[in-house]
């Protein structure tokens, strides 16, 4: 097959795979030009199916070895191989062309690998590594896709990636747990005098709202501070920022609206909150000022102090 359309075939497939997600992310793609859209897509394909090695049934040396192969394939795909899997000639395409340091991909395999032999943290400063690798490098191959100048958009990319991460800790503790992880650092439930036990049960303690709470603030200030990477990257990138930011902080204003109840069940944006946040996105209705959802009880608008608005 020519090239060329070797690369449209497996951009086709990739539009398939994270079709196939029916992420938050995804929907957001379409806000953005085309080709921006199927480097997103490309990249996505690759992170999840890294993720999926580590999140599928089967014993640990199974998917160290999984893992490890799709590591293989990152090294032979930069070197100019792409013949290890059907997404890949797309990859190397939109590596290349949005100048994508492969650390970044390397770094979330990392923590792909630190779920396996990971199952707690005992610092705060141990978690946001975690995060950092399994989020915060999506930031940043992200803002290379969306474009971006100014020198500050990689830290607060970073930024708004362990956001999103520690809001997704908040609403799976219960599933987490019972795949044996407890991400909330023993520090923090020590702190509380909470025991990671009490994630399983349907009982939400004082304390552990308390905890909750405590960990959902630290969420907010990092949403905060990212916020501020939306009019930092091209115009024709900041509305599909900017839906995801509000999407995501959305949810963590739905946990803190629930009194942080997210042992009974799982906390989920209705379907029509999520369009609303694209068709917004859509027809311009969001500004820089508007970024982050309004949190309950916080009549500052999204984004604090930093942006004159709050978060959500």
């Amino acid at each position: 097959m020519p090239e060329a359309l070797q690369v449209a075939a497996s951009y086709s497939e990739c539009r398939r795979v994270a079709r196939a997600a029916a992420s938050n992310f995804y929907a957001a793609f379409y806000l953005l030009p085309r080709a921006k859209r199927d480097s997103l897509c490309a990249l996505y394909a690759f992170m999840r199916l890294v993720d999926d090695v580590s999140d599928a049934a089967g014993d640990l040396a199974g998917k160290q070895q999984g893992l490890a192969r799709w590591r293989a394939a990152l090294d032979a795909t930069v070197a100019g191989d792409t013949s290890g899997h059907r997404i890949l000639p797309a990859f190397a395409d939109t590596l290349r062309r949005c100048a994508i340091p492969p650390r970044y991909l390397h770094d979330l395999i990392s923590g792909a690998e630190m779920d396996l032999s990971v199952a707690s943290y005992a610092t705060f400063d141990r978690l946001r590594e975690y995060c950092y690798r399994v989020a915060g490098s999506v930031g940043l191959t992200c803002i290379h896709v969306f474009g971006f100048r100014d020198p500050r958009a990689p830290d607060l990319a970073e930024k708004l990636g362990v956001a999103f991460q520690l809001t997704n800790i908040l609403r799976d503790l219960t599933r987490d747990f019972e795949m044996g992880r407890v991400y909330l650092p023993q520090e923090d439930l020590e702190r509380y005098g909470c025991r990671p036990a009490e994630l399983a049960g349907k009982n939400l303690t004082p304390a552990l709202v308390q905890l909750l709470q405590f960990e959902a603030e630290r969420a907010w200030r990092y949403y905060e501070e990212g916020a501020a990477l939306v009019p930092l990257i091209e115009r024709d990138s900041r509305a599909a920022l900017w839906a995801l930011a509000r999407t995501y902080s959305s949810l963590l204003a739905r946990i803190q609206a629930r009194g942080y109840d997210v042992l009974s069940s799982r906390v989920r944006l209705p379907a029509t909150e999520k369009l609303g946040i694209l068709v917004r996105a859509r027809l311009g209705g969001w500004s820089e000022n508007n970024v982050l959802k309004e949190r309950t009880g916080d009549r500052r608008r999204a984004g604090g102090a930093l942006l004159g608005r709050r978060a959500g």
